[in-house]
């Protein structure tokens, strides 16, 4: 099955497609699949041409329910992704190297983080986080990634702002060690964020564009 429709029909899951209509226009789609209106539509489109989905149309919007022939795609995928999270201790990525906007560095020297880094990871981060694009379709790991726990940052408050809890998970990056930090409010993007004891881009002789791989540990 083509990646893009697989995701699609999982965003359509997460709604509650699975087991009622869900009442959703191309345009909120479209927002939940950061793709254009028109894109969204045509995976919709092919969807429903491969009876994955049932579609009654409305002047504003759509009425979608999965059938059971999409429901067995999702049972399939979510047997296989029991696999690798119940008989493994890890899960791993594949990416590229990426620049930020130089948020890392900010939020990696707030006190309030890097105290609480140093009494549950063991160590002070490098100033700024090593960003890796992974493939679209494998944000679905990171949802189970959170609901499965991970090392808690708590959230705290300076006299300006508050900053958000996040959760973090042990990890080795072309197996070097790290952690992977994961904001506990946020949408689920394609960027991992990995701290490190270490300047990473030097250590490991990483620039923008080089392919890595990531394996996140379990265990807490």
């Amino acid at each position: 099955m083509k990646p893009y429709l697989l995701q699609t029909l999982k965003e359509l899951a997460l709604l509650g497609a699975v087991s009622n209509r869900v009442e959703i226009s191309s345009h909120e789609l479209a927002k939940q699949l950061e793709t254009s209106q028109q894109t969204a539509s045509r995976y919709l489109m092919e969807l429903d041409n491969v009876q994955m989905i049932t579609r009654e149309l409305g002047i504003k919007k759509q009425l979608i329910q999965i059938t059971g022939i999409g429901a067995e795609v999702l049972k399939e995928e979510y047997s296989q992704y029991r696999q690798i999270f119940e008989l493994s201790n890890r899960v791993a990525f594949r990416g590229k190297i990426v620049s930020g906007m130089g948020e890392g560095k900010y939020y990696t020297e707030q006190r309030g983080y890097v105290d609480q880094f140093k009494e549950k990871l063991g160590f002070a981060p490098y100033p700024g986080t090593l960003n890796v694009e992974i493939e679209y379709v494998e944000r679905n790991k990171l949802r189970l990634l959170k609901n499965y726990g991970g090392i808690a940052i708590d959230e705290f408050k300076t006299k300006n702002r508050t900053f958000g809890s996040v959760l973090c998970f042990n990890a080795k990056i072309n197996n070097c060690i790290g952690v992977i930090v994961l904001p506990k409010r946020s949408h689920y993007s394609n960027i991992l964020e990995f701290i490190s004891p270490h300047y990473l881009r030097e250590k490991l002789h990483l620039k923008d564009g080089d392919e890595v791989e990531i394996v996140i540990y379990l265990e807490k």
